[in-house]
C-alpha cells in the first residue's frame, strides 16, 4: 500500500513562511502529477499547486507568486515552501499523487493532511 506522508504545518504569523513536505514510501514510474490541496470546514478539497513528471507546475491565482511546489532529485518527495501568508490559507494541507498508465488508468493516493494556522 503506498503512504504519502506530510509535515511542516504549524501555527505562523502574518507575513511569515512554511514549507510542506510530503513523502512517499515508494517511487512512481511513468506519468504523474503530485499536487497540494486545501480544504476548511464545510468547503470543497481544492487544488493549489501541482506538478508533473515533464516538471511544469501550474498554481492557484490565490498562491501564484507566493507559493513554490518543488520536487527532490529522488522524485519521491514533494514540497511546497509558502511565504507571505495569509489569515486565509488556514487550511489544512493534503497532499495527492495521480499516476497514469497505459492503457489509460490512473491510481490516486492522499496523504493524512496538515494543519496550516495563520494567525497574530
Amino acid at each position: 500500500q503506498v503512504q504519502l506522508v506530510e509535515s511542516g504545518g504549524g501555527l505562523v504569523q502574518p507575513g511569515g513562511s512554511l514549507r510542506l513536505s510530503c513523502t512517499a514510501s515508494e517511487r512512481f514510474d511513468g506519468r504523474y502529477v503530485w499536487a497540494w490541496f486545501r480544504e476548511v470546514p464545510g468547503k470543497e478539497r481544492e487544488p493549489v499547486a501541482a506538478i508533473s513528471s515533464n516538471g511544469s507546475a501550474d498554481y492557484d491565482d490565490s498562491v501564484k507568486g507566493r507559493f513554490t511546489i518543488s520536487m527532490d532529485n529522488a522524485k519521491t518527495t514533494m514540497y511546497l515552501e509558502m511565504k507571505n501568508l495569509k489569515p486565509e490559507d488556514t487550511s489544512a494541507y493534503y497532499c495527492n499523487v495521480k499516476v497514469f498508465k497505459t492503457p489509460p488508468t490512473m491510481a490516486e493516493y492522499w496523504g493524512q493532511g496538515t494543519q496550516v494556522i495563520v494567525s497574530s
